[in-house]
């Protein structure tokens, strides 16, 4: 599913205009996005968190000349799915 095709699924399940639809899913991203840069994440019971997750510094291989090449610390936005996603899935 892409943006366009949730844009339609969520105007159809509230009876908005696409454009209304559009707008929500637009300031929901924002939302998340922001808190995610501030390290503060979202939670939304039982559908899942988003945070920001801490990688370490490694080794990796660059693969076509087989030389190791050192990979930097970072920091990455994840998805946690909720209990209730989890059980739905299954």
């Amino acid at each position: 599913m892409n943006k366009a095709e949730l844009v339609e699924a969520i105007a159809k399940i509230t009876e908005q205009t696409k454009a209304d639809a559009e707008r929500s899913l637009d300031a929901f991203i924002e939302v998340v996005s922001k808190n995610i840069k501030k390290k503060d994440g979202v939670k939304l019971v039982g559908f899942g968190s988003f945070a920001v997750s801490n990688r370490k510094a490694r080794v990796g291989r660059n693969p076509q000349t087989g030389e190791e090449i050192q990979i930097p610390a970072r920091k990455v936005p994840v998805f946690r799915p909720g209990k209730e996603l989890k059980e739905l899935v299954r």
